[in-house]
């Protein structure tokens, strides 16, 4: 994993770095009481590296719902933490020889979008009621991972290739939705970004993942950025938890990098669907309410069902092109 000259530098400095603000904005007997965020992040990180979902997939439901810390902190816990841990594992795809930096071009345009639409949730979206947001995130993560670990979604495109108008209008919108979906849980625009990447444009999951864990890098920073110039909304208390976790991160985001050019995706995936049904579940049994289960049900249904059928359509596109190879070969022998 440490192969890489330009990710050991990266990491010796972060790390230092870290060293230098605990030692003067945090306490050993603080990190004692707040042992729960390191330990949900050991999970999170690699989530996040090995996976199309960034760490907050994990923080944001076990702070927020679990542990009934405000939403708004969990939020921008996902946002500080991920600045560091996907930004670390971003560092390590970008300096790992076998990737070709100029597949990864095409963020250049990405990352202004979306945090364009970060700004706007940030704007017109705080006020909706917190049951409807953690419904939508839970709705979201789950529907996400139980289609796509069931589904034939395997892409073949090494790069992104746009070559209809609609293409880039799409791209646009659900950039921009992704950045809202940010602004409220500090994830969401990786999952929006990997599933239109192999679906509508067919591309690779391994560079698909790559991409959606370096916007969603760029977008934890520049919001982590947003909410202390611009709303002025950090504690010291966020700072603290935020340290907690930092070197957690810093390794656990590489590793689950390192670890997806290694190991059978598929169980990963599998056991990452089993926990988003069970924080699904634990949402709707804990203080349950009518509400919550209708636009739990809700929102499920119509996320699943989006899902589901822009899948199929990727592997409807992928055997119509396998076909005709298959029936060349067959002519041949």
């Amino acid at each position: 994993m440490f192969e890489s000259k330009v990710f050991r530098l990266w990491f010796i400095a972060a790390l230092t770095l870290w060293f230098v603000l605990f030692y003067q904005f945090n306490q050993l007997s603080f990190l004692l009481e707040h042992w729960y965020y390191p330990a949900i992040m050991v999970a999170g990180a690699f989530v996040a590296g090995v996976t199309p979902e960034g760490g907050g997939a994990v923080a944001f439901p076990v702070l927020n719902i679990f542990l009934n810390i405000d939403r708004t902190m969990a939020r921008d816990f996902s946002l500080m933490i991920q600045s560091v841990g996907m930004t670390s594992a971003s560092i390590f795809i970008l300096s790992h020889k076998a990737n070709a930096l100029k597949t990864y071009r095409p963020l250049l345009v990405f990352i202004p979008v979306a945090f364009i639409g970060f700004v706007l949730g940030m704007q017109l979206l705080q006020q909706l009621p917190v049951y409807i947001m953690q419904a939508l995130f839970l709705s979201l993560i789950t529907s996400f991972a139980v289609v796509y670990s069931f589904g034939k979604h395997r892409g073949s495109k090494a790069s992104l290739d746009l070559t209809k108008p609609m293409d880039f209008v799409l791209l646009l919108l659900m950039l921009i939705a992704g950045g809202m979906c940010a602004s409220l849980f500090g994830t969401g625009a990786d999952i929006i970004l990997y599933t239109l990447l192999v679906t509508r444009f067919r591309m690779q999951e391994k560079v698909a993942t790559h991409m959606s864990i370096m916007l969603m890098a760029a977008i934890s920073v520049l919001g982590y950025a947003y909410r202390h110039f611009v709303d002025q909304g950090l504690t010291a208390y966020q700072v603290q938890t935020w340290l907690c976790a930092y070197p957690v991160v810093l390794l656990m985001a590489p590793l689950g990098a390192y670890v997806l050019h290694r190991i059978n995706k598929e169980i990963m995936l599998y056991a990452i669907a089993v926990l988003n049904v069970a924080q699904l579940l634990y949402f709707l049994c804990y203080n349950p309410s009518l509400d919550k289960l209708i636009w739990a049900c809700v929102f499920t249904l119509v996320l699943s069902t989006g899902f589901f059928l822009l899948i199929r359509s990727l592997s409807r596109k992928a055997q119509s092109v396998t076909q005709p190879q298959l029936d060349r070969l067959r002519s041949k022998a």
